[in-house]
């Protein structure tokens, strides 16, 4: 995703609309796809640009081997399945050898080789991306498998945040693997065969399906109507923000530090809530994504624009003005997250009126990477999670943290630099 793309010259049937009867025409739901300013979901040009009308290249498979792992800064596929994995042995040896047929089997299944059980399925731009917890190094204050010393310093425990009510049957993990791809049935087969390849030596402690509205070159919108990621950081400024360095063990040179959080949305009143009210809540346009303080959606974020009144443009306590790097001492991280869907279970409601019922469970599956997590997603949400407007809305269900080590070489397995190190 380019910072320099933009719909907004394109003719857009709605054009005669007030903003607001635009919302009421398509549904009020902020469902349509990411080019929206281009017209409706069935135009030729949305079509063309989400690769409906057949113009997509699903011919292109993402490498599995290079200096980063894929799956990071891949442009984003629409769908993911990511599960986390508790080890069930203290044998060292095995772990390896189940990393090694991991590594083998996720560069056969990326490259369209996903075996007799797929029945045919494309590999539709699947890649693997592979995470290591802190139960990998010690649990229960016990180094397993002698790698304690070899723990990266930046991959510490979340704190708790305000608000958070975390289920620990849904969060942490010994090792993390991701699937990402333009089909879900890829996704879950890709799981499918590592958990079969997994065998004793690790079961799925959780798994979390996610889906998304964008085509890998727009920005996505979540499920509450707004583009998301907007911030992230360009392809200039990733070895700043995204990619461990040499600060760090030799492992992890190349990798990068994934944060994750399901995070519930209460869809029910958000709904309800006017367009200018959402608008004033996230700090942006809705239509458009742009910042409350432009007319476009990379405009520049000016934090200090006031209305006549001299009131700020972005509110002081909007998601976008505490999200911005300007806030947060320069910090960012590379946002790559999924919406997600589970139906609709009991609930009982964090904010007045407290109410209890039946509701989505639904929302967002935030999925970060950063250099490190002390100085990207710690420092970020740490204000933002007492601040924040949005927190009326929103509910942290579940966390987890890991090192996704710098990307394997042909000949490699996935964590050999932390097996095999001095």
């Amino acid at each position: 995703m380019s910072d320099n793309d933009d719909n907004s010259g394109s003719k857009c049937p709605f054009a005669n609309l007030s903003r607001r009867n635009f919302f009421k025409a398509v549904g009020g739901l902020g469902l349509f796809a990411a080019g929206a300013g281009a017209g409706i979901v069935g135009a030729p040009a949305v079509k063309h640009a989400l690769g409906l009308d057949g113009s997509q290249n699903l011919a292109d498979a993402v490498p599995f081997y290079g200096m980063h792992q894929a799956g990071i800064t891949t442009p984003q596929q629409s769908h993911s399945y990511f599960a986390s994995f508790d080890l069930m042995t203290d044998n060292r040896e095995a772990i390896v050898n189940m990393l090694k047929s991991w590594t083998d089997a996720s560069a056969k299944m990326t490259g369209g080789n996903l075996d007799d059980s797929s029945l045919g399925l494309p590999h539709s731009r699947l890649t693997m991306t592979f995470g290591f917890g802190p139960g990998l190094f010690s649990k229960d204050g016990k180094d397993r498998y002698g790698l304690a010393s070899r723990k990266p310093a930046a991959l510490v425990d979340l704190p708790k945040f305000n608000g958070d009510q975390l289920m620990p049957e849904r969060s942490g993990g010994d090792i993390s693997v991701q699937a990402c791809a333009d089909d879900p049935q890829v996704t879950f087969h890709a799981i499918r065969q590592i958990v079969k390849l997994a065998g004793d030596v690790a079961k799925v402690r959780w798994s979390q399906i996610g889906f998304t509205s964008g085509n890998g070159r727009e920005t996505p919108r979540n499920l509450q109507g707004f583009k998301d990621g907007t911030q992230n950081p360009q392809s200039r400024e990733m070895a700043q923000f995204v990619w461990a360095g040499a600060e760090g063990p030799g492992w992890m040179q190349d990798g990068s530090y994934l944060v994750f959080r399901r995070i519930r949305i209460a869809l029910e009143h958000w709904d309800k809530t006017d367009v200018d009210f959402q608008e004033q809540v996230i700090g942006r346009n809705k239509l458009t994504g742009a910042p409350l303080s432009g007319k476009k959606e990379f405009d520049a974020i000016d934090l200090n624009a006031t209305d006549k009144d001299g009131n700020y443009l972005i509110p002081e306590n909007s998601h976008v003005r505490l999200a911005s790097a300007a806030m947060n001492n320069g910090a960012q991280i590379l946002r790559r997250g999924y919406s997600y869907n589970d139906g609709a279970n009991y609930t009982a409601e964090r904010w007045p009126p407290w109410r209890q019922g039946i509701e989505y469970d639904a929302g967002l599956l935030f999925v970060c990477y950063q250099k490190d997590p002390r100085t990207g997603f710690i420092k970020i949400f740490n204000n933002m999670a007492k601040m924040d407007m949005l927190n009326q809305f929103t509910t942290h269900t579940a966390s987890a943290v890991f090192a996704c080590p710098g990307g394997v070489m042909d000949g490699e397995f996935i964590g050999q630099r932390l097996f095999t190190s001095a």
